[in-house]
């Protein structure tokens, strides 16, 4: 998919951390997920970007490398709480689509989920494909 490629379509809220980002080279989301918690706080020294926000698009860029989903689904598995494909593969379909509805209720969206059961297997399924790919599991 050509969502690994480039850091495309961030949030207003990521506009600095972006920025920032983009002032360094690293412009796609793989080069993103190779930073170091250490190199993160090295490249916000100086800046208006946030560590919080650099980690959680760190969250989000390895969501996008490793199940190969789109910007806001992963964005969505962050923010419901999901931070790992570990975590996300000791779910049934029913708790994922639980977790993230719950989020995206509190947020009153009012639109159609954008993870549903087929999609929450998917996820769940390919999560425990990647722990087994995976030498360290997140």
């Amino acid at each position: 998919m050509t969502n690994k490629l480039f850091l495309e379509g961030l949030p207003k809220t990521f506009y600095q951390e972006e920025k920032l980002l983009l002032s360094k080279n690293i412009k796609t989301w793989d080069s993103l997920l190779s930073i170091s918690d250490e190199e993160i706080n090295h490249l916000i020294y100086g800046s208006l970007g946030s560590v919080r926000n650099l980690k959680r698009l760190k969250c989000i860029a390895y969501f996008i490398c490793t199940l190969d989903i789109q910007l806001n689904e992963a964005a969505l598995l962050m923010h419901s709480g999901l931070i790992s494909t570990k975590a996300i593969s000791r779910l049934t379909p029913q708790e994922l689509v639980q977790k993230t509805g719950r989020f995206e209720r509190i947020l009153r969206t009012g639109r159609i989920p954008i993870i549903d059961l087929e999609k929450a297997h998917f996820l769940i399924e390919k999560a425990k494909k990647t722990l087994f790919n995976l030498p360290n599991n997140h």
